[in-house]
């Protein structure tokens, strides 16, 4: 049935907005338009084709066999898109109020009609929009592309008429070389610049362009074999598992209750503390996550935050710490502990074994040590080092050249902030060659932006100043992480075709093409590159939003990090999901990886793994403990898995360990020296010192800035 819309004749007394009219005035001139479906076809009088929404088209389209490079070949096709984009934009750009702009806005978005209500799906939904909005997408047999849109928003409606306008009719090659960066222009002001609504223009052209993928993939029968990725899906119902999973590790992998009490009753009597890093094993941290309620002691965090957790616990009277995480994490907490005056505190490691860390071999590798002379020689030289490293090479490093850790969270502040105190530095990151090109990838995305967008960054920068520093920063190219490196090209081709649309995460060690893909959604606000923290932080920021916004949506995240990080993020989002009057709020949490390397716990709630009071149905790792499958990667570190359950109550059960049964696991003070005679312990701990005192004051301190300096006056 043809929807006929009629405006009334421009004059001062008319009214501006659009009018549904299924009988227009015979004083109107009309022009229906039909965009290839019986479901669009509009009446509009032509003295609104100055706003150029919805344009009429008198040459005939003939339908043929669908082919992209057919398609392409058309000159006339080819200009068409950026013709529209670069006419949409002057009209935009002759209009300096904010006031109206919004007004203009609201007159696109009067030239669409409102979608019916069967077509306001949840698979129709557009993410990451403030308001609701709602896209649907047609490959025509003429080979071009039609899209519907609509919102509970009038100004996102608008929005979407705006792209419908640009991309209706385009070849569906011309869809998807429109970049989110082509739209920059059309940031309308609208009253203040909310970036929230200024997303839409992107999050909307990313699902036209996701679900026109699909559709030339499906017309050519080139859908590609990809399985959804596995995920939970929360509600403040439940957990859902979707994916196949393996049954084998199910029950290893989950303790009874009672343990969680075995756990609480010995800590409070030896007075214990324990720190955990994230990765750990979903068994250890959903009993960790259980004991947290009964005992304040107990602390899952990232690696910087560990030693600081321990040294909280010491001062409220614990007199032994447990480290559950790699050798360099239990070296870091007993070096902090020291520096604060808790010698008398002792620090455990769950096995006699050596706990490693592939990063952290790479920095004791000789290749290492090359790359450390050679920055020596080129003073005046500051190292910046992973904290995820030994105290060993952080001392040795910091003898060769002034060294000053980071974390992922703060590594590109710690570099701007040096450039900023040390104009003609030379900067050498290491060892993480992911981070590292990831950095300097950054940075180069920085030469695109304005003075002010720099500044908002870091307020001592310019554009000449982050060109002039990219020659003289250098990154180690032979460390990575064994986790980090599975979120390979094969992982991000399904993410491309599958989640494009999605909130996207990555750990900012992850490689080149996941970075550029949570880089471009950080853009639109539906992404994150950072630390373990970073990640945790923005899931609980957009799912409080959503929870504020109370209607119903989706939220799929996209967990481009270890997949131990589930526990502490089911807990977060079920937390909030309890606290809240939203039942339709449903929240998924993609692994992406092999559904292969996922365990499913026990049918029986009473034998799954609880996080606080909830139930998991399901965790990563692949069956038997074996580490990381043949299927495409479980995104689970060995190492951290080296830290079990069973280690921890053997452990707090034996201390104070008077007869030295578990001296293998005490985490030993460097008692050996440097090669300039000095204590490793203490040389080792200079760069978290320096850091510390960074993150303080925003600066580096004057001690390092000296170091820096002087060796370069005794070249």
């Amino acid at each position: 049935m043809a929807l006929a819309l009629s405006v009334a004749p421009t004059s001062s007394s008319s009214s501006s907005l659009l009018s549904r009219n299924p009988n227009p005035s015979p004083n109107f001139r009309t022009t229906h338009l039909n965009f290839g479906s019986q479901r669009r076809i509009y009446t509009i009088n032509p003295l609104l084709r100055s706003f150029k929404c919805l344009q009429s088209s008198s040459k005939d389209v003939n339908a043929s066999p669908f082919s992209i490079s057919a398609i392409a070949s058309s000159s006339q096709t080819t200009e068409l898109v950026p013709h529209k984009l670069q006419r949409l934009v002057k009209e935009f750009k002759s209009l300096t109020e904010p006031i109206d702009r919004l007004k203009w806005v609201l007159h696109y978005a009067s030239l669409i009609p409102p979608m019916p209500e069967l077509s306001r799906t949840e698979s129709n939904r557009v993410m990451g929009c403030t308001a609701r909005v709602w896209l649907e997408v047609e490959l025509g047999q003429d080979g071009k592309m039609r899209f519907w849109a609509d919102s509970d928003s009038d100004v996102s409606k608008g929005m979407c008429s705006c792209l419908i306008h640009v991309l209706d009719e385009a070849s569906p090659e011309e869809v998807m070389e429109l970049k989110t960066e082509d739209l920059a222009e059309l940031n309308v002001g609208l009253l203040g610049g909310e970036r929230s609504r200024v997303n839409t223009w992107y999050n909307v052209l990313v699902s036209m362009q996701k679900k026109t993928r699909r559709l030339v993939a499906e017309r050519e029968g080139k859908v590609p074999s990809f399985e959804p990725f596995p995920s939970l899906v929360l509600t403040a119902h439940g957990i859902e598992a979707k994916g196949s999973f393996a049954q084998a590790q199910a029950k290893y992998l989950f303790p009874e209750e009672s343990r969680v009490e075995e756990l609480v009753d010995v800590l409070k009597e030896k007075k214990i503390g324990v720190v955990a890093h994230f990765y750990m094993d979903p068994e250890v941290q959903g009993v960790l996550t259980a004991a947290q309620k009964h005992w304040p002691h107990i602390s899952i965090s990232d690696s910087l935050i560990m030693a600081d957790s321990a040294v909280t616990m010491a001062k409220a009277g614990c007199q032994f710490i447990t480290v559950l995480g790699v050798d360099f994490m239990s070296e870091n907490v007993r070096a902090i502990l020291d520096q604060a005056g808790f010698e008398e505190v002792g620090v455990y490691r769950m096995s006699d074994e050596t706990i490693g860390c592939s990063l952290a071999d790479a920095a004791s590798a000789p290749a290492y040590l090359n790359y450390l002379e050679a920055a020596s020689r080129s003073p005046p030289s500051l190292h910046v080092v992973y904290i995820n490293t030994s105290l060993e090479t952080k001392a040795f490093a910091h003898e060769l050249v002034p060294t000053i850790t980071c974390t992922s969270s703060n590594v590109v502040q710690t570099i701007l902030q040096a450039f900023a105190q040390m104009p003609e530095l030379t900067v050498w990151y290491g060892p993480d060659s992911y981070m590292g090109a990831n950095i300097v990838k950054l940075f180069q995305q920085m030469t695109l932006m304005t003075d002010e967008e720099i500044a908002n960054i870091h307020p001592k920068h310019s554009l000449d100043s982050i060109k002039s520093l990219l020659p003289r920063l250098h990154y180690f190219q032979e460390g990575t992480c064994i986790v980090h490196h599975l979120f390979g090209h094969e992982v991000v081709e399904r993410i491309k075709y599958m989640y494009c649309d999605a909130f996207l995460t990555a750990h900012l060690e992850v490689p080149g093409e996941m970075f550029s893909l949570a880089m471009e959604a950080k853009k639109r606000e539906m992404g994150v590159v950072g630390s373990t923290q970073n990640i945790l932080d923005f899931i609980k920021q957009k799912v409080q939003e959503a929870v504020d916004r109370n209607v119903d949506d989706h939220l799929q995240f996209v967990l481009g990090t270890e997949s131990g990080m589930v526990t502490s993020i089911v807990a977060v989002i079920r937390s909030l999901l309890g606290s809240s009057a939203n039942s339709k709020l449903k929240v998924e949490v993609v692994f992406p990886v092999s559904s292969d390397s996922m365990t499913k716990t026990s049918s029986d709630s009473s034998n799954s793994i609880k996080v606080g009071d909830v139930a998991l149905p399901v965790v990563p790792g692949v069956a038997g403990g074996e580490g990381c499958s043949i299927h495409g990667g479980c995104a689970s570190c060995p190492y951290m898995k080296m830290n079990s359950l069973s280690s921890l109550l053997k452990v707090c059960h034996k201390l104070p360990d008077v007869e030295n049964i578990y001296g293998g696991f005490i985490a030993e003070r460097f008692k050996r020296q440097t090669p300039q005679g000095k204590l490793i312990a203490d040389v080792g701990c200079e760069p978290i010192l320096h850091m510390r005192h960074f993150q303080a004051n925003k600066e580096l301190p004057e001690k390092l800035v000296h170091h820096v300096l002087s060796c370069e006056s005794k070249r």
